[in-house]
């Protein structure tokens, strides 16, 4: 897919191969990185992206996954697969800690089930089969060696070891102080030497005590003598540890033979921790470098939108002094060949990079650091003229190594080719190698080749101008300055700025204009119309960047304005809403008002001071109804809002179910219990009980959840039933056990071949409610029940 295969190396690929590779925790995640390779089938590449992606997404913004333990499994299950063979105490150790492992990446992407697909299907249905580790607990201790009690005859052994050991001891203490009082021995206590006990003994004294000399002082005027009193204690011991080491091989040859039936799962275990130990890796160093997912297409085109090589980016990390210019570029059906041309250092040869680099990480499967906007096409072929591949043993020069590579493009290169060639044409005589130059693009353009191409031949910029399929591109330079500006400008050629930048180094004037004349005349017009186009372009450049600018600042306050305008419209409905609420609320309380005076003024029988005294009264209670108008404060509902509170009871208007506030939010809602369910609503759409219908609310949910309980039976039996069936059952039962909130339900689905089981307990995977489910005790049917409890 690569032409030549040290492309990649020159693309920079394999450094970014390297950076990944430090990224794995396991040996067999860095093995995997090496056999990364540019894939050639949109699903596949898709898949790969959306799992870097996905984990990416993890590593920010949820918790860490439980990847404490790496250690291999291939090799562990390797050696178990092989009859007569055993794993040690250390690699029972290790598998034990690895499985732990695989087992919490299990239940953490279980625990999160459809918010990570991509990456669950790493997970390939694996089943946790927690008796192998139930196997291994049963065995080890806590530091990973064998348990005294692991088999009665083991326990019995070190007993009577133990038992050995302390007789030993007391024997050589007995010895060891009676040397002591004789003024044999020498400094320091009783030690073992060659797994003995011994006692140290003056050496000009060492043929007073009988026994055995094991080792001596360095100066030699000590000896290490094993008294004859301890001497079959010791062989004794020495015999039951070799009995021990036969009862602990047994015992793990034992455990490896229970492990044998599961080398498959273990294997498949290995590739999960490999797999996810690889795209953590991948995704780590997508945020190294601030890498995206971009858009993937299926056709041979790219769209580069704020690119920027990862390599120089990591640099420009380190050092601040360093800033890396984004790249803008696209590659399509219309502009198929990018020919770039410009000053020498101006990033010609990086944007060229930048493209292959990109196309061969998207195809590999990773993210690149560009906007998110930016779409890569499949290419199926790419092929890179880049540096110098002269070869003493091929004897092939410079320019004959360009042609070799010229010779494939030519013959094998077609629409689904990505072609980058560095300073096309260069090695040889400009007056030959010009127009081979430019024959070689005008086949490469009639075989529609996509492509970036850097130059700086005059008559390939012409080819470009006159040639549809073939855009020119140049790197824009600052000519007054004398310096690059990094950035890619398509549409037009650019100069290379030879005089200028000569000039700028110090070259003598003389020289300077005698280069000029040597140029000849329409050269010099065409590197001058090119300076005079460049110094355009970037005065336009700079004008379209200020009116971005405006743009931009005016969209924000137009933005801003429409914002304002919905929220006063929003504001100005609810005002008159309110509005009319209060003025019927006034005019009924205008009425009684009105009523109760009338009835007032004939109870006092008009008697002219009380009628007053009322007058006053009906002015005063207007005046309140007026001010309030005034203020649009609508009393009514304001008062019955704020008299809400936790523990109340309201009716829904729209729907009429009753229920119990049970917290009143910040925005005005209210969360209220229906039964076993919570809602949400807003405070204006209930209305409070009174007492009496609180009291009934009550009752009524108390009888109906009190009748629910009584019928309901926490069993289903769906033997014999097909499986769409049985499921629609369950999930009947189910329904109705979260609503009383029953804790658990017993399925019975019998055993067969296990089919209606496993569709039952998929099942009940994607159900939320259901917190965990097991077999029943093999006494009482198995795993032909199934007990699943609820939260």
């Amino acid at each position: 897919m690569v032409y030549p295969e040290n492309a990649i190396d020159k693309l920079g690929f394999l450094e970014i191969k390297n950076l990944i590779r430090e990224k794995c925790l396991s040996e067999s995640g860095r093995q995997m990185v090496e056999k990364i390779q540019p894939q050639a089938r949109y699903e596949q590449i898709d898949r790969f992206l959306r799992q870097t992606q996905e984990f990416k997404n993890l590593l920010q913004h949820d918790t860490p996954l439980p990847v404490d333990h790496m250690y291999a499994i291939q090799p562990l299950a390797e050696k178990a697969k092989v009859e007569g063979a055993f794993l040690s105490e250390d690699e029972f150790f290790h598998l034990l800690l690895s499985l732990r492992t695989v087992y919490s990446v299990i239940q953490y992407f279980n625990e999160r089930e459809g918010q990570y697909p991509y990456l669950e299907l790493l997970l390939e249905h694996l089943p946790v089969e927690k008796s192998i580790i139930r196997g291994i607990e049963n065995v080890l201790d806590a530091r990973g060696k064998v348990k005294e009690n692991a088999s009665r005859l083991l326990l019995e052994l070190h007993q009577q070891i133990l038992k050995n050991e302390q007789e030993a001891r007391k024997r050589l203490d007995t010895v060891f102080r009676n040397a002591q009082a004789n003024g044999w021995t020498a400094d320091g206590g009783t030690t073992i030497r060659d797994g003995r006990l011994c006692i140290p003994i003056l050496a000009e004294n060492k043929r007073k005590v009988r026994g055995l000399i094991h080792d001596e002082s360095a100066t030699g005027q000590t000896a290490f003598i094993e008294p004859e009193e301890v001497f079959h204690l010791h062989n004794k011991i020495r015999d039951l540890e070799f009995e021990r080491k036969r009862e602990i091989i047994r015992i793990l040859v034992e455990l490896t033979n229970t492990l044998r039936p599961h080398v498959p799962l273990l294997f498949a275990y290995h590739g999960l921790m490999t797999k996810l130990d690889f795209v953590r890796a991948k995704a780590l160093f997508a945020m190294d470098i601030d890498a995206v997912m971009p858009v993937l297409n299926r056709e041979a085109a790219l769209d580069l939108v704020n690119a920027r090589h990862p390599l120089l980016y990591l640099s420009s990390k380190q050092d601040a002094s360093h800033t890396v210019v984004p790249l803008n570029i696209k590659i399509d059906q219309t502009d198929r060949i990018i020919l770039v041309s410009g000053p020498n250092a101006g990033g010609k040869s990086v944007c060229m990079k930048t493209v292959g680099l990109f196309q061969l990480m998207v195809q590999s499967g990773l993210l690149v650091p560009a906007d998110e906007r930016s779409s890569l096409g499949i290419f199926k072929q790419i092929y890179a003229d880049i540096g110098d591949d002269q070869s003493i043993e091929s004897d092939l020069s410079t320019y004959s190594a360009h042609l070799s590579k010229m010779k494939h493009f030519s013959l094998f290169a077609d629409a689904k080719t990505l072609v980058l060639i560095d300073e096309f044409g260069t090695g040889t005589d400009p007056q030959f190698g010009g127009p081979i130059a430019e024959a070689v693009l005008e086949k490469l353009n009639e075989k529609k080749v996509r492509g970036v191409i850097t130059t700086h031949y005059s008559n390939l910029k012409l080819f470009a101008n006159n040639t549809e399929g073939v855009q020119n591109a140049s790197m824009l330079f600052d000519n007054q300055r004398l310096r690059p500006l990094y950035i890619l400008q398509m549409g037009k050629p650019g100069s290379s700025y030879a005089i200028e930048i000569a000039r700028k180094i110090g070259l003598p004037k003389d020289i300077l204009d005698l280069a000029k004349v040597k140029i000849g005349k329409q050269q010099n017009r065409v590197d001058r119309l090119l300076a005079d186009l460049e110094r355009d372009k970037k005065e336009t450049h700079d004008t379209k960047l200020t009116i971005r600018k405006k743009e931009k600042e005016l969209e924000a306050l137009k933005t801003e304005y429409d914002t304002l305008r919905v929220h006063l419209e929003e504001n100005k409905k609810d005002i008159l809403r309110k509005a009319k609420e209060e003025a019927k609320d006034i005019l009924k309380d205008a009425n009684k008002l009105i009523e109760n005076t009338i009835a007032e003024i004939k109870t006092v029988k008009a008697d002219r001071e009380k009628t007053k005294l009322i007058r006053d009264k009906v002015n005063q209670s207007l005046h309140q109804h007026t001010e309030a108008v005034k203020k649009n404060i609508p009393q009514k509902a304001t008062s019955a809002h704020s008299e809400l509170e936790v523990g109340d009871w309201v009716r829904i208007d729209d729907t009429g179910a009753e229920g119990e506030i049970l917290e009143i939010t910040r925005n005005d809602s209210l969360i209220i219990a229906l039964g076993s369910l919570r809602t949400v609503v807003k405070k204006n759409r209930v209305t409070q009980l009174k007492s009496k219908q609180k009291s009934k609310a009550i009752k009524r949910q108390t009888t109906v959840s009190s009748e629910s309980i009584a019928d309901f039976h926490p069993e289903v039996d769906v033997r014999g039933m097909r499986t769409e069936d049985a499921l629609q059952k369950i999930e009947l039962v189910l329904d109705r056990a979260v609503m009383i909130g029953y804790p658990s339900l017993k399925i019975i689905h019998g055993k067969g071949d296990g089919i209606l089981r496993k569709f039952v307990r998929d099942y009940l995977r994607k159900y939320n409610h259901i917190s965990r489910f097991e077999d029943e005790h093999a006494d009482r049917g198995g795993d032909g029940i199934t007990y699943a409890f609820i939260d």
